[in-house]
């Protein structure tokens, strides 16, 4: 694993993974166009970028860190994005001991391993190398202008640390925020906080409201170890610190220094960190923004972070993203998502075989899935189960199929479903909650979604022809004719 991002770009400037841009280039547009090429381009030429020449700052761009499997898997200390289903596997899975002794024995010893991995408060850390908290400004930041009619520049891979007001725990997400204005002229500098109505921050902020508390205190922390910045991505369950996952990925605890204007802890190996607060209720314009769906999000209110504190290394490097119409770089960490939280899902629905979120689906909008099919309705058991399990909510479209088709292969995946489905009898159509950049659905944050059960029917559902066959050649003609291939061709 690797301590801070330095020792990540060490380690794919190595690998050959990493492209050092020399050439003057500008944050506003440019360097979009050239990271979004290069994630779409050849897979020789798909490296991570280090921008050392960003026209009017002094900090380095760093862009495209988790651009290819490879590279995502690298991040998290494996070498193939599955290792994370087969590790987390181990660790849940084993067969639950039946005395009540052996019981204890277990979860003492799951105890321990959240205990070696829970975060560490630290003194001081490299992030604090330099500390301001006047005259700030985040024009000294170069904050991206990604896309042509972007509200404005956006930091887009940032950790974002708040605490529930009522309970204290700690919330880590990644939103974007939009800069609303950079500080300077005695002025404050003001961050848009993009945290939407599903997420972890938007429920401080809820909680906040009811409590009649004045100040949520905010701290965005960018770089740091590459499992640290993806952990705020994580769609844990509530009140689940991300940085005790982060640790158990890392095989150690992610170290913690107390931020210096706010009452909040921040990784001590981040590159920069700004700290700041909200005030529940207050709002401003927000966006537009290119979006992950490939469309501008439209402006909308969302509230604000009003900065205290700036801290960083003395040579610090800004880590950035860029999203639009995938693929791009984003996949790759929800894939990574999706891998690992696989068997969390098979521990409320352990009939599912495999998931796959494609990118054509941005996330949200498709989940196929694959299960071992024991009784009539077993689909539509999986689909309801599915949106009631937490953020899976938002799914706009769940596809569920037997567990001998590969939903990783969608040429095979849809060759299924088109042959398996009968339209007027195998859909579940439904209305609920949708993600918020959903722009298809009528009403904000609600709207329609489709569950289709594309499984081998059977005469308790209704079925009463004979489901045919698939196709298959004998063995023994194909193993004849592998052996004889060659002979064919001479």
């Amino acid at each position: 694993m690797f301590g801070n991002l330095r020792d990540y770009l060490n380690f794919l400037d190595e690998k050959g993974q990493l492209a050092r841009v020399k050439a003057p280039v500008s944050a506003e547009l440019e360097i979009t166009e050239i990271a979004d090429r290069i994630v779409k381009g050849p897979k020789e030429q798909n490296k991570a970028l280090l921008f050392e020449n960003v026209q009017g700052y002094d900090i380095p761009v760093a862009i495209n860190l988790f651009g290819t499997e490879q590279r995502m898997a690298w991040s998290l200390g494996v070498d193939r994005l599955e290792e994370l289903n087969e590790r987390l596997s181990v660790l849940l899975v084993p067969d639950m001991p039946k005395s009540l002794p052996d019981k204890i024995k277990k979860g003492m010893e799951l105890l321990s391993v959240a205990k070696a991995v829970g975060p560490k408060i630290v003194g001081r850390g490299p992030v604090q190398e330099v500390i301001k908290t006047k005259d700030l400004s985040l024009d000294e930041i170069p904050i991206l202008k990604c896309w042509p009619k972007d509200g404005g520049r956006y930091i887009t891979l940032p950790t974002v640390i708040t605490r529930d007001p009522v309970t204290g725990r700690r919330n880590v997400g990644m939103y974007r925020l939009q800069v609303h204005f950079p500080g300077g002229d005695g002025k404050e500098p003001l961050l848009g906080m993009h945290w939407q109505i599903h997420k972890g921050g938007a429920e401080h902020e809820r909680k906040a409201l009811d409590e009649g508390v004045e100040k949520i205190p905010v701290a965005v922390s960018l770089g740091g170890d590459p499992a640290v910045i993806w952990s705020g991505s994580a769609p844990l369950p509530q009140d689940i610190d991300e940085f005790m996952l982060a640790g158990w990925l890392r095989g150690k605890p992610v170290e913690l220094v107390p931020c210096v204007t706010q009452p909040l802890e921040v990784p001590a190996d981040s590159e920069i960190v700004i700290e700041g607060y909200v005030k529940p209720g207050e709002t401003m314009t927000e966006g537009p923004f290119g979006d992950h769906t490939g469309f501008y999000t439209p402006p909308e209110p969302y509230p604000v972070m009003h900065v205290t504190a700036i801290t960083h290394r003395k040579n610090p490097i800004y880590p950035t993203t860029i999203v639009g119409i995938p693929p791009m770089e984003d996949y790759w960490m929800g894939k990574a998502t999706e891998r690992l939280f696989l068997p969390l899902m098979k521990m409320f629905l352990p009939e599912i075989v495999d998931v796959n979120m494609p990118a054509e689906g941005v996330f949200h909008n498709l989940v196929i899935v694959s299960i071992r099919k024991r009784f009539p309705g077993h689909a539509r058991k999986v689909i309801n189960g599915l949106w009631g399990l937490g953020l899976m909510m938002l799914t706009k479209a769940i596809v569920v199929v037997d567990h001998d088709v590969d939903v990783q292969d969608l040429s095979q995946t849809a060759f299924t479903v088109l042959g398996n489905v009968d339209w007027a009898r195998d859909v579940v159509i439904e209305e609920g909650p949708v993600d918020a950049l959903d722009h298809s659905s009528y009403r904000q944050n609600f709207g329609g979604k489709i569950g289709i059960d594309a499984t081998r029917k059977s005469p308790g559902e209704g079925y009463e022809r004979e489901w045919p066959e698939r196709i298959e050649m004998d063995s023994r003609i194909k193993d004849l004719v592998s052996r004889k291939w060659k002979e064919y061709w001479r």
